[in-house]
């Protein structure tokens, strides 16, 4: 059975002022030429479909046509979950229509999928919270998934009715887990897991989350997940929330984030991205292979000394998205600023970085705007306050409240 992983689309997202829509369009449609090509019987969407809980309309119609196509007419198995970006209630609410075209949609750690059967031959023959079983044309063996969407730790412990609250929330889902797999996951069928997590293999640097992204890991949010908490049973992991590509352990199976299609922030510049093709069959371990996605524009954090430098540059990369810093003995001019912007389309941000700000007439502070928002609140916070740090629990609360401002 051939299966595409992906995941992080982020549909309707703009870098600062700059719409994405136009390059979503086209690498959208390289994933279904990917898709097509490789002759994939099912696809794997692991959540942050959208960018926000409340999607453009143009955002939502690219989601559904793209998905629409991606199940050749109900002849290929499409199964999306939510992400910590999506709105679990609008991810599920066309799911009995969808149904019908192959398409599956979770919202919630707890979602409950009916069983049906489609006269394409697909079928959703067993089926509970957190888990089901499909009859994938073609193949006399089924497919069987865990579907973990994302939700913070409170909801995934309500949802999976732990009544220890301080029981450690990854050891709660290995044990929903292992129910879930002892009870359905035996070598007659195809075993994965689908989740939208924080995960990393126990004892290595936990990778970075995305620099624009909704941190998971903050107050009222996740713990990382382990990849040991996985059930042996479980032949491949799909997850989403981390946009690089990545191997997070090989054991008991590949663990890997497929990465986001595009680039979306400038902590991705020149990233490149992929999609996971696999092949599965019961029992056996799955073979798997990325597939370089080509289309949108590039990123680039450019540092230059002088505009004729940067508009140089600029001039020989017409397509690139560009934060641009440029040091310079005096501020940038008015007539700099227009240069600039009649020469390339695609600058996001100009960082002035002056020499000697104090013989260009001003003795105000530099500031590294290169740092993450967290080190500048606390530059901000330390400058109000008289030289005081903020302490640790402001600093959790400040990430949760950002965090909880993006979904608003």
């Amino acid at each position: 059975m051939k299966i595409l992983h992906t995941a992080d689309w982020h549909l309707g997202k703009k870098l600062d002022r700059f719409s994405r829509l136009e390059e979503q369009k086209q690498v959208m449609e390289e994933i279904i030429r990917i898709a097509d090509e490789q002759h994939a019987d099912a696809v794997l969407i692991a959540g942050d479909l959208y960018d926000a809980f409340n999607p453009s309309t143009e955002a939502v119609e690219l989601f559904y046509k793209t998905v629409k196509r991606l199940s050749n007419n109900g002849k290929r198995v499409v199964v999306a979950i939510a992400g910590n970006h999506d709105s679990p209630d609008r991810i599920e609410a066309p799911d009995p229509l969808a149904r019908e075209c192959g398409i599956i949609f979770a919202g919630y750690p707890g979602s409950h999928i009916s069983t049906c059967e489609l006269e394409s031959g697909i079928c959703v023959l067993k089926s509970e919270p957190g888990f089901i079983e499909l009859k994938v044309p073609g193949h006399s063996y089924p497919l069987r998934l865990l579907l973990t969407p994302y939700a913070n730790e409170y909801r995934l412990k309500t949802f999976l009715g732990t009544e220890n609250e301080e029981e450690e929330l990854r050891l709660v889902l290995e044990h929903s887990w292992k129910d879930l797999a002892d009870k359905y996951c035996d070598e007659q069928g195809i075993n994965m897991l689908m989740a939208h997590l924080y995960m990393m293999k126990k004892g290595e640097i936990p990778p970075e989350e995305p620099e624009d992204e909704k941190p998971i890991l903050h107050v009222g949010g996740a713990q990382a997940i382990y990849s040991e908490n996985i059930p042996s049973q479980i032949q491949y992991a799909a997850l989403g929330h981390l946009h690089r590509y990545q191997v997070i352990d090989k054991a008991p199976c590949p663990v890997i984030y497929s990465s986001s299609p595009l680039s979306y922030s400038f902590g991705e510049a020149e990233q490149q991205k992929y999609v996971v093709m696999l092949e599965a069959e019961p029992g056996q371990p799955v073979k798997y292979k990325k597939h370089a996605l080509s289309k949108g524009r590039q990123l680039y954090r450019k540092r230059f000394e002088g505009v004729d430098a940067a508009l140089t540059w600029l001039g020989e990369n017409p397509d690139a998205l560009v934060e641009l810093t440029l040091q310079t003995e005096h501020y940038l001019t008015a007539e700099d600023r227009k240069r600039l912007a009649n020469g390339h389309d695609g600058i996001i941000t100009i960082i002035p970085d002056v020499k000697n700000p104090q013989q260009a007439g001003d003795d105000r502070k530099t500031i590294d705007l290169n740092q993450n928002i967290e080190e500048l609140f606390m530059q901000f916070f330390q400058h109000n306050q008289r030289g005081q740090l903020p302490n640790a629990e402001l600093l959790e609360l400040f990430k949760e409240v950002r965090a909880e401002g993006r979904e608003a």
